[in-house]
């Protein structure tokens, strides 16, 4: 399998899954009236064709430690468990935040879900697996915590007639960032393996990972299809067979891309030097990279206020600076 020797490869690799994270998004733009509830089925088959791609090329090939076939053989029962949690806590998490949008808005389900995410996955990881300078670890931890909030209200002032955030998109948005935080830890744990037995590689964790997901979007979907969290109507199973078959591609793309992302964040997490905490916060950079995509490309910001396009400047300042500390936090 491929694995990272030195800290700048490792270090590439958390910034292809901060873009990949960031990204993924925008298949969904590409779908104009797709509920989500639809969009998953294919995005749940595109993590499982990333999984699946990447394992049989990156993790089959070199010789860094056994093919992923043979290292998922030979997985302990707990780490696989630990990965498979992993993949289904995640698949919650993200179908929740989705539904905290819907109801309370990016202002509110954005800095609620993602920085709730952000400081309760670095610190459990870290505690799982210490690795890196915890000052300029958890100072980067603050500032891109900081610069999220900053991101949630440059969205505020661009919507003039902002809807007031229910207590149910609130509680939503808590249930989310709580488990979007708790996922990456469970990863962590898989990969450390058990004393006494061979670590696991990543690429047999994600394939893990992935089974989880996969396997809890079968009961998860359709619940949420039948009792959507944002108050919408029922979503009938019939719509996703009226779909085009562009938007069938672009959900599996999308499913994709996050697979991609997710790998290279494992990997990296991997490297004796940079530890689960900190390739998950510069994973989590991915806030930056949507802004991106949102300012430049979809233009969502043309016409906003001085404030809003002060705050934007406001959050990329701080997530550099923050994405900055923690990079260098390994060489400390």
């Amino acid at each position: 399998m491929f694995l990272p020797q030195t800290y700048e490869a490792a270090l590439v690799l958390m910034i292809l899954s901060m873009l990949c994270w960031g990204s993924w998004p925008n298949t969904l733009k590409l779908c104009p009236d797709y509920r989500f509830q639809l969009f998953y089925w294919d995005f749940s088959v595109g993590m499982a064709v990333g999984a699946l791609f990447w394992g049989w090329t990156a993790g089959s090939l070199g010789h860094d430690g056994p093919a992923l076939w043979v290292d998922a053989a030979q997985m302990h029962l707990v780490p696989i468990l630990y990965a498979l949690c992993g993949g289904v806590v995640f698949n919650v998490a993200n179908l929740l935040l989705v539904a905290a949008i819907e109801l309370a808005g990016l202002a509110v389900a954005v800095p609620v879900g993602i920085g709730l995410a952000l400081v309760i996955g670095a610190v459990s990881s870290y505690l799982i697996r210490p690795a890196g300078n915890p000052w300029l670890l958890f100072a980067g931890v603050a500032l891109v915590t900081v610069a999220i909030v900053f991101d949630a209200a440059a969205y505020r002032r661009r919507e003039a007639a902002a809807k007031a955030a229910s207590t149910r998109g609130i509680v939503i948005s808590l249930a989310a960032g709580l488990l979007m935080g708790c996922f990456y830890p469970f990863v962590a744990r898989a990969l450390k393996g058990l004393p006494g037995h061979a670590a696991p590689g990543p690429y047999a964790v994600n394939l893990f990972f992935t089974l989880g997901l996969v396997l809890s979007s079968i009961p998860a979907i359709p619940l949420l299809m039948a009792k959507p969290l944002d108050g919408k109507p029922p979503v009938a199973g019939s719509g996703y067979g009226r779909a085009p078959s562009s938007w069938h591609a672009a959900g599996v793309l999308g499913g994709a891309i996050w697979s991609t992302g997710g790998l290279a964040n494992f990997v990296a997490s991997s490297a004796h030097l940079v530890g689960p905490a900190v390739s998950y916060t510069i994973g989590q950079g991915a806030t930056m990279v949507s802004a991106c995509w949102g300012v430049f490309v979809w233009r969502e910001f043309a016409g906003a206020s001085r404030q809003a396009r002060a705050y934007l400047v406001c959050m990329f300042v701080f997530f550099l600076l923050g994405l900055g500390a923690v990079a260098i936090a390994p060489l400390y």
